[in-house]
C-alpha cells in the first residue's frame, strides 16, 4: 500500500500523472515531445518565425514596461528574449526543450545579444539558476499548455519572481478561436485526461485566476501579415498585469 502524498507539491505531481503521455503537453515526456517538435526548423510553425510578439513591441514603444530584469517562460527559438535583450533588457529565457535552447544561442549568437538560456522545469529550477525578482515575467504561449493544477505553481513562481511594481506579459489561447473550452474538472476524468492541444481562457477567466493583479491591459493579438517585423496572431489574448503588492498571489 503506497500512501505517497504528504505536501501540495506531492498532489500536484499525483495529478500530473494523471495525464495520458501520448496525448498531452504536461507529462514526465513533456521535455521529450517539446524536443522533437522544435528539432525541426525547418517546419511550418507560426511562432518559428525571428521577430518578437506585437504586443510586446506595443508596450515598449508606449513605456508601459521600461527596461529591467526579464524572465521569458517558455522561451522556444528565444525570438521574444532577444527583442528584449536588444531593448536594454537583463533577460533569463527557459524552456523545456534542448533543441528549443540550442536554436534559442545560435540566434543569439548572431544577433549579438546577451540572454542567460536554462533548459529546464521553471517550476522547479533553483533560484541560483535565475536573477529575480524580475520586473517583467513575459510568457508568450506557456500559461496555455498548463493542466488547470499547475497554475499553483504558476502563481507560485510568479509571487516569489516577480518584484513589486514589476509587470506579466502573457499570451495565450482565446475561447471561441482556438484551444479547449472544457471545464477545469473535465480534464480530469479517466476517459479524457489530456489537454486538447491547449486550454483556451476568457478574459473573465484570466481577470479570476490573476485577480491579485492590477490589470493593465487586456486585448486580442493583432493579426501581422508575413512581412510585418513583428508577429501576431488574433485567435490570442494578449494580457498586461502589475503587481502592486508584496503580499502573496495565491
Amino acid at each position: 500500500m503506497d500512501r505517497t502524498i504528504r505536501s501540495v507539491d506531492d498532489v500536484l505531481k499525483l495529478l500530473d500523472g494523471l495525464f495520458a503521455p501520448d496525448a498531452d503537453r504536461w507529462t514526465a515526456d513533456a521535455a521529450a515531445w517539446w524536443d522533437d517538435f522544435y528539432a525541426d526548423r525547418a517546419r511550418p510553425v507560426p511562432f518559428f518565425v525571428a521577430k518578437p510578439d506585437e504586443n510586446l513591441v506595443s508596450y515598449l514603444e508606449r513605456g508601459l514596461i521600461t527596461p529591467g530584469r526579464a524572465l521569458d517562460l517558455g522561451c522556444g527559438p528565444g525570438r521574444n528574449a532577444l527583442h528584449l535583450a536588444a531593448t536594454g533588457f537583463e533577460v533569463d529565457a527557459v524552456d523545456l526543450s534542448p533543441s528549443a535552447i540550442r536554436w534559442a544561442e545560435d540566434r543569439a549568437r548572431e544577433a549579438g545579444v546577451d540572454v542567460g538560456f536554462h533548459c529546464g522545469d521553471a517550476f522547479t529550477l533553483a533560484d541560483t539558476d535565475l536573477r529575480g525578482p524580475y520586473d517583467l515575467v513575459f510568457d508568450s504561449g506557456c500559461f496555455h499548455h498548463l493542466p488547470p493544477h499547475r497554475r499553483v505553481s504558476y502563481l507560485r513562481l510568479l509571487d516569489r519572481s516577480l518584484a513589486p511594481g514589476g509587470h506579466l506579459a502573457l499570451t495565450c489561447f482565446a475561447a471561441g478561436a482556438m484551444g479547449s473550452e472544457l471545464g477545469d474538472a473535465d480534464f480530469y476524468r479517466p476517459s479524457d485526461a489530456r489537454l486538447h492541444g491547449g486550454l483556451a481562457y476568457t478574459p473573465e477567466s484570466l481577470r479570476w485566476i490573476f485577480q491579485t493583479l492590477t490589470e493593465v491591459e487586456l486585448r486580442r493579438m493583432r493579426a501581422e501579415s508575413p512581412e510585418s517585423a513583428y508577429f501576431g496572431e488574433p485567435f490570442l489574448w494578449t494580457a498586461l498585469f502589475r503587481r502592486d503588492r508584496t503580499s502573496p498571489l495565491t
